[in-house]
């Protein structure tokens, strides 16, 4: 958004959004300078929802904002429902009809209808509504013959309008519901708050203990079928226990696996004892049988030589004594006694130690394994024995597993499921005797008369009606679309703005008095400062490629391109240039050579025909042919062209006014034969899609060089 624009147009109507806001103000408080006083009260709820000296430690998380904020919320939302706001109406007219000096509000005419036996019956139903906490409405008051919910709107009791002066809210961090009700009598805002808070306190108590009493009721139950299921179970469980004659089939089984695993550890260690002695047997048996003559395996043979020489030393001995001791005798006995000594020395030479004696040892180590491996043999019997007896034991109680398994899952479940209900309904009977206690920790009292609002009324007034005309001005800003200034047309067309021609009102002057003037008339100063810089971009324009020819055109008819023609044709010949003017066929003042001002102008047709032309001193004019006529149909191209190069060598620079690009079609003819060109645009206008789309395909051809803003008002110029 152009701001600077934007303040420009706030300034054009500054005066609406002054005068406006003065109305507006002035009215507001003719209105609510006779506004009635208005009287509020406020109560307090104290909740004990966050204060730690109403609760019991531990039962109270008051870091869980969500739940507090909820809890709050809750109560307000219940203190706004229709049964407690009817029970509140309810005790509004009773209070009114009963006490009609001390009534709050003047009797409506529906209740001045009434006679004293009607006022009385309506009484009688409006306390059977109270005692029965039935909400107001029109669709259920049975066959009573009284429009009750009509008479109380009619005092405007009704929940609908006493909700619009009464605020319910909770402060943050507070432990307090306050209750603040505004109206134009301080009794009757005091009335409303207490009574509003007394009947909801005394309500909600009663749906709290409604509430707990059948959740209490429904646990309960639920407990008692707990505890049922469960003694169930756990008689299944005693009744197989027992029948089965298994008091613990855990613990036994365990004892009996044991049993049977400590003989089989017992089993292995004797087939390990009785593998080995059975070894250290087999050991002793070959030692036995081997030719080692430690054994004496050969000592018997060996003694009866040696016995047998002493059997023969005897038999000598007794000969050489008998035979009276003879010489052959004697040498008889030497030679035995020789051969005795040697066999002893060759025995005692044959055997380290006696083999009788080590014999004897292994003999003796051989009874006495063979005696254990006895005792272990029949030790492995006694262990098998053993070990079928456990084993046949643990066999016998798999079966009861299995069964009593499921009796334990059965019963463990069921216990579960008691000691779940039993903590549920104990978490139950301890909310319900710690639970919320509402309770009035201030009561409402008639206050002063508050200030009055209508300085806020006239304010807000004054603000609103501000705040609404600068909003219709900032759409219809939004929404204007029109062009103003260069840097706008330049914006919006993407395109080089040449320069600007500002907005002449005095129609009745020629250029020269423009030119003359313009020291007297700021307009006119202003006009030819602005054509003297279109006529330099041009001219810069011009020279880069030493173009002649220069076609000026519009979008649309009547946006001033003849007259910027005209006026630009002055403006070079004030240079001293030999300037032609092809334009419509307007008569144009005959002046005298020399004064740089427009001639009589001559036919661009004829020239075209004859080509001879009258060249004046500066600027010399050509009419154009008929607005509507085509040019490729007076002569063809070939010719055309020729006739603009005569043209070119005699004059310093050739200016035509172009067709407008609403005929699109004459105005290429002509636009084909300029080498420059640029479109005047008139201030003010909005550029259409269809306008768009033309500049956008004019913008193609070559020669363009942007637009020149027309028309443009003085006070436009600064955002140039």
């Amino acid at each position: 958004m152009d701001i600077k624009a934007f303040l420009k147009l706030l300034n054009r109507y500054k005066w609406i959004l002054i005068i406006v806001p003065l109305i507006a103000v002035t009215v507001t408080y003719f209105l609510v300078r006779k506004l009635p006083k208005t009287y509020s009260s406020e109560a307090k709820i104290a909740t004990g929802i966050i204060d730690p000296s109403k609760q019991v430690a531990g039962t109270q998380d008051n870091s869980d904002w969500f739940k507090t904020t909820n809890q709050f919320n809750n109560i307000i939302e219940k203190m706004k429902m229709r049964k407690i706001m009817s029970i509140l109406s309810y005790n509004l007219i009773l209070h009114d009809l009963e006490n009609p000096k001390a009534a709050f509000k003047p009797n409506s005419e529906k209740i001045d209808s009434l006679s004293a036996a009607d006022k009385q019956n309506v009484i009688a139903e409006f306390r059977q509504q109270l005692l029965l906490k039935a909400p107001v409405s029109p669709f259920s008051e049975g066959k009573t013959k009284y429009q009750l919910a009509n008479i109380i709107a009619s005092m405007g009791y009704d929940d609908v309008s006493v909700n619009k002066d009464l605020e319910i809210a909770h402060q943050d961090n507070s432990d307090f519901v306050n209750v603040k009700y505004t109206s134009d009598n301080p009794f009757l805002s005091a009335f409303v708050v207490n009574t509003l808070t007394t009947e909801f306190i005394n309500n909600f108590g009663l749906d709290v203990d409604y509430n707990q009493n059948q959740s209490n009721q429904v646990l309960d139950s639920l407990l008692k079928v707990k505890q049922r299921d469960m003694d169930q179970k756990n008689a299944s469980l005693k009744d197989f226990k027992t029948k089965n004659g298994v008091l613990n089939l855990d613990k036994q089984s365990e004892m009996v696996y044991q049993q049977i695993t400590q003989a089989e550890d017992k089993k292995a260690q004797v087939i390990r004892d009785l593998q080995s002695n059975q070894g250290a047997l087999r050991a002793i048996d070959a030692r036995l049988r081997s030719a080692d003559p430690n054994m004496g395996k050969n000592v018997v043979a060996d003694n009866a030589e040696v016995l047998n020489v002493r059997n023969q030393i005897e038999l000598a001995n007794r000969r050489y004594i008998d035979g009276g001791f003879k010489l052959a005798d004697k040498k008889k006995v030497d030679s035995l006694t020789a051969i005795q000594v040697a066999l002893t020395s060759r025995n005692s030479d044959k055997y380290v130690v006696d083999p009788q004696v080590s014999r004897q040892n292994l003999l003796q180590r051989k009874y006495e394994l063979e005696t254990t491996v006895a005792q272990l043999s029949a030790s492995v019997s006694a262990i098998d024995r053993e070990l079928a007896t456990a084993r046949s034991k643990y066999n016998a109680m798999v079966p009861f597993d299995a069964g009593i398994q499921n009796y334990v899952r059965d019963a463990d479940v069921a216990t579960k499921d008691y000691l779940e209900a039993l903590g549920r309904f104990n978490e139950t009977q301890t909310a319900q005797n710690i639970s919320m206690k509402l309770q009035i920790a201030q009561i409402g009292l008639p206050g002063k008369a508050e200030s009055s609002k209508a300085i806020i009324y006239v304010a807000g007034s004054g603000v609103a009606s501000f705040v609404i005309c600068l909003s219709v001005l900032i759409v219809l800003f939004l929404m204007d679309n029109s062009i103003y200034t260069a840097l706008q047309l330049a914006s919006a067309t993407k395109s080089k703005v040449l320069g600007s021609i500002n907005f002449l009102p005095e129609l009745d002057k020629n250029i020269k008095s423009i030119w003359n003037e313009s020291e007297d008339n700021t307009n006119f100063g202003v006009h030819k400062d602005l054509l003297r810089s279109l006529r330099f971009e041009v001219a810069s324009e011009m020279a880069q490629d030493d173009s002649r020819i220069l076609g000026i055109t519009s979008l649309e008819p009547g946006e001033g391109k003849t007259f910027v023609a005209s006026n630009l044709a002055y403006a070079f010949a004030m240079t001293g240039k030999k300037v032609l003017l092809i334009a419509g066929d307007e008569k144009t003042q005959q002046v005298a050579s020399g004064s740089k001002q427009l001639t009589t102008s001559q036919n661009f047709e004829t020239f075209l025909a004859k080509r001879e032309i009258q060249v004046d001193d500066l600027i010399t004019r050509l009419n154009k042919i008929e607005e509507h006529k085509s040019l490729l149909e007076i002569q063809n191209e070939k010719n055309l062209a020729s006739g603009f190069d005569i043209l070119k060598k005699q004059f310093d620079i050739i200016i035509i006014d172009v067709n407008s690009l609403s005929t699109i079609n004459l105005a290429k003819e002509w636009l084909s034969f300029t080498e420059r060109n640029f479109i005047v645009f008139e201030s003010g206008r909005a550029l259409t899609d269809e306008d768009k789309s033309v500049i956008f395909s004019h913008k193609n051809n070559d020669g363009f060089m942007g637009f020149v803003l027309n028309k443009i008002k003085l006070a436009e110029l600064n955002n140039n």
